[in-house]
Formats: C-alpha cells, structure tokens, sequence
C-alpha cells in the first residue's frame, strides 16, 4: 500500500495541515503547517481564505485521502457553528475533487495516535513527532493535522481502503 493522506485541523482563525505518506505500513512526514486565517478582517475573508490555500495544498500534494478531525463541542454553540464553516469549506473543496474524506472525533485521533482517547495535547504532539521521526518541535495545529493524518493511516487496513 502506497497512500498519501492529507490531515485537517479546522479552524476560522488558524487551521493546521499534514500530510503523511504510508508506504508498507511505515508513516512518513512529507509536509504541514498551519494556515493564518485570522489576517483576513471578516469570516467570509477567512473562508474564502481557507478555500484558495486548499486548493493549493490540494494541487501541491494531490492526496489519495483526506481526513479531518471533527468538531469538538467546544465551549459555546456559536464557536461550534463558526468552526462548522471552516469544516464545511474543506468538505466542498476535497469533495469538488473526489478524493475520499474520512472524519475522526478528537478522542478517535488521540486513542490512534498515544492510545489513549483521553492524551494531552503535549502527548499527542510528542507521539506525531516520535511516529514520524520529525525533530524539530511542531506547532499545536500542525501536530493536530498530523495526528488525524495518522489516525485515519491506523484505520485505512480496518476499512479496506487502499
């Protein structure tokens, strides 16, 4: 199996990226980041935002898969709402391209990734790192993007996709 998966840490102000290629069961980092949304003065600027660096991203790297972590019932619903725009910008821009997405909780990606659904965020960054052998320290929503990359790596033989 040779697969290149783009992972999405959704967000309106920042969202994080990774992409990750599996080749024989062995993950290895190709790249990420984190775009800077918040630049943008107003949440149609940001998503539109969003949208022009996906595409970019999704040029760039051509990913056999996708996956994004889903929203996390944060702490209002006006927060949920507004990181369900910036979800479904990245769902119209993979789908445009029908490249298979595949979304994961947060306690699904961390349980993946350190084996626990319940890992700090310092766990999680720590095991993205030591999975793919990267040295130098990651940012929080480039790890997060990374890890839901990882995740979906973990569960592509469970789900019969190559």
């Amino acid at each position: 199996m040779n697969t290149t998966i783009l992972g999405i840490d959704p967000g309106t102000r920042k969202t994080g990226w990774g992409v990750v290629r599996i080749t024989g069961g062995k993950s290895v980092f190709v790249a990420g980041g984190t775009l800077r949304l918040d630049r943008a003065p107003t949440l149609s600027h940001r998503l539109a935002l969003l949208a022009a660096e996906l595409e970019t991203l999704l040029d760039t790297h051509q990913p056999d898969h996708c996956a994004v972590e889903q929203v996390f019932h944060g702490k209002n619903a006006r927060s949920a709402l507004v990181l369900g725009h910036a979800r479904g910008v990245v769902l119209a821009m993979v789908g445009r391209r029908a490249i298979p997405i595949f979304e994961y909780s947060p306690s699904q990606v961390k349980q993946a990734v350190t084996g626990s659904g319940r890992a700090a965020k310092e766990q999680v960054n720590r095991m993205v790192r030591l999975l793919l052998a990267h040295q130098p320290p990651l940012a929080e929503d480039e790890a997060d993007a990374l890890a839901v990359a990882l995740a979906h790596g973990v569960a592509i033989p469970l789900l019969g996709k190559q």
